[in-house]
């Protein structure tokens, strides 16, 4: 998240934004040379990102959600449309994209789609690169530009599962390979373009935060 948008969540809990102007917003964050347009843009983010509603007229502040993630990106854990929060990009490449898990909004989708019963766990990362084309899940390729659907309670994937890996504070999708006799992990693309695995050691600086459940294709 912003650091502007960090300081003005902050001050929503103590005062009320609706009976403050926006110069008086960026002094009490402490940002008293900020523009107002600034202060404004990030205000409207993070309404736009289901934090709050200023409702001016009435002078009221209504606290929608303090702390999205997936934990919380439920509108209704019984309904048959899931609202998966979207936190971030990862690259179908070699890992350059910073793995910053920043809640950009809600992904609305059918449990059908995704042939899960609860979406508890599911968060949504933008899959960028094509280093994984060729993977399949529930029948569906991941491609460039796709929503893939990890479940972040799977973060011990068996064997060839996809995952969500983190390595050095950038995140990559990739095939999940335990290699024991080696000595090793493998992350592998799975691609009809050549790309280079990825060898760890069990000891290197990475993570997996999550296995792939499922893709959301964007429309050609």
């Amino acid at each position: 998240m912003h650091i502007i948008q960090e300081k003005l969540l902050t001050l929503s809990r103590k005062e009320n934004l609706a009976n403050m102007i926006l110069r008086e917003m960026a002094a009490a964050i402490g940002m008293p040379k900020e523009s107002p347009q600034k202060i404004k843009h990030h205000l409207t983010q993070l309404q736009k990102k289901g934090f709050f509603q200023i409702n001016k007229p009435k002078g009221t502040v209504d606290r929608l959600n303090t702390q999205p993630g997936w934990a919380q990106g439920l509108m209704n854990k019984t309904s048959k449309l899931f609202s998966i929060p979207i936190v971030g990009t990862a690259n179908c490449a070699p890992a350059t994209v910073f793995a910053e898990q920043n809640f950009e909004g809600f992904l609305r989708v059918s449990s059908k789609l995704l042939k899960q019963n609860k979406p508890d766990g599911l968060f949504a990362v933008k899959a960028d690169g094509m280093s994984m084309n060729q993977a399949e899940l529930n029948g569906r390729k991941i491609e460039s530009g796709d929503y893939v659907i990890i479940d972040s309670n799977a973060i011990s994937p068996r064997n060839n599962q996809v995952v969500l890996a983190i390595i050095d504070d950038k995140a990559t999708i990739k095939r999940y390979i335990n290699d024991q006799v080696n000595e090793q992990i493998v992350l592998k693309a799975d691609s009809s373009y050549d790309y280079e695995p990825i060898y760890l050691h069990e000891s290197d600086d990475f993570s997996i935060n999550g296995t792939a459940v499922g893709v959301i294709k964007q429309p050609k």
